[in-house]
């Protein structure tokens, strides 16, 4: 469905990049994909401007902290980069093969008990990883498998013994998750699910790989309650007791109902499992009914109110891909409005809103464009989405 608004999403994100491109605001992780995501979706509007702001992104590519991560910097984020931009620079492709083939011949040693977050999860870990290699133009078994074993492996209990955290007992923020299995799409089992969801779509019928998908994902649906609001959900960690009272605050892409039950839906419908993937449907349903922009999006910025993670946008690409590929009605409803939301508040948010995919302006913009104008959905495997 396009919105009659799409001219102004576009304006929005080429205005973006231009200015962007003249004078780059400085990037914590220049290697991050935001930049040439943001592009490939604008390209066929305005190329001189997409193909500006890709050469410029490409002088730094590579020069973040170089682990194998999808974000943080990570190399996975940048091969992602490296496979957009050259649609504008097809001399990138070679600098992307060059790293895939990296990536995929050595695996960081991760543990695999008393974990942490970069040992499996999305943002830091193996699943964004897999995730990163599964999107490439033609992905293989082969590439896959150091990364896909070792996410398989953390599966092999039904409660999830080996995703269980260990390294955060003294950590000032962190410390409610030690012990304890998170449940989030970017530090949690969402996102293990979704890697392995889309290796399974890659390598075909595979019964190990099947079996341990089964088991994230029956564990996942244990720990879903409705809380104060009505809203099917999940807490941040496993339920190792009563879920908690009141309403759920944190629905976003990250946490909550949005990540949590496309994940759920998705590997349903990969696994072929209707009855789950109707459960996962009628989970964001409640969401999508009651969603309310003045109690679900909040934050310390513009990042948190607007962005993929944490953000409008990011329950927006959610909303988006529950429409296309689950025809959920109260999906297209939010869309909507959640579209308007951002084409209101973006303009006057760009110069505090980061470079970055995740946080700042082009996830907030890709998003956008993808849900608003139908552009590219190549760039949706960052979030677990398709």
């Amino acid at each position: 469905m396009a919105y009659a608004t799409h001219d102004t999403a576009l304006d929005l994100a080429v205005r973006y990049l231009r200015e962007w491109a003249t004078s780059p605001h400085p990037a914590p992780h220049p290697s991050d994909p935001g930049i040439p995501v943001l592009a490939h979706l604008v390209a066929d509007t305005d190329r001189a401007t997409a193909s500006a702001s890709v050469a410029v992104w490409a002088r730094t590519a590579g020069r973040g902290p170089s682990h194998a991560a999808l974000y943080d910097g990570g190399l996975a984020g940048t091969l992602v980069g490296l496979r957009l931009g050259a649609r504008l620079h097809p001399a990138l492709h070679r600098a992307a093969d060059r790293l895939r083939d990296r990536l995929s011949a050595r695996p960081p040693a991760y543990r695999t008990r008393e974990v942490a977050f970069p040992d499996y999860d999305l943002i830091s870990g193996p699943s964004g990883t897999l995730l990163a290699l599964c999107a490439e133009t033609h992905p293989t078994g082969a590439r896959l498998r150091p990364f896909l074993d070792h996410v398989t492996l953390l599966c092999d209990g039904d409660e999830l013994p080996r995703l269980r955290t260990g390294q955060y007992a003294d950590h000032p923020h962190l410390s409610w998750v030690h012990g304890r299995v998170n449940t989030g799409m970017g530090h949690g089992v969402a996102g293990v699910v979704t890697a392995l969801t889309a290796a399974l779509r890659v390598t075909g019928p595979d019964p190990e790989l099947s079996a341990a998908l089964t088991r994230a994902t029956r564990w996942l649906a244990r720990q879903s309650y409705d809380d104060a609001r009505a809203i099917r959900t999940w807490a941040g960690a496993g339920l190792d007791g009563p879920p908690p009272a009141g309403a759920h605050p944190r629905q976003a892409w990250c946490y909550g109902t949005p990540g949590v039950a496309w994940a759920l839906w998705d590997a349903a419908d990969a696994l072929g499992d209707k009855e789950a993937a109707d459960g996962a449907a009628a989970a964001f349903t409640t969401l999508a009914e009651r969603y309310d922009e003045e109690f679900h999006l909040f934050g310390d910025g513009p990042g948190d109110l607007l962005g993929l993670c944490h953000g409008a946008a990011g329950v927006l690409a959610v909303a988006d891909a529950f429409d296309l590929h689950a025809r959920v009605p109260a999906a297209a409803t939010l869309k909507a409005r959640l579209v308007r939301h951002l084409l209101v508040r973006m303009p006057a948010a760009f110069d505090a809103l980061s470079p970055e995919l995740l946080t700042g302006a082009p996830g907030a913009l890709s998003a956008l464009l993808t849900a608003a104008h139908g552009t590219s959905r190549a760039w949706l495997p960052c979030l677990g989405l398709r």
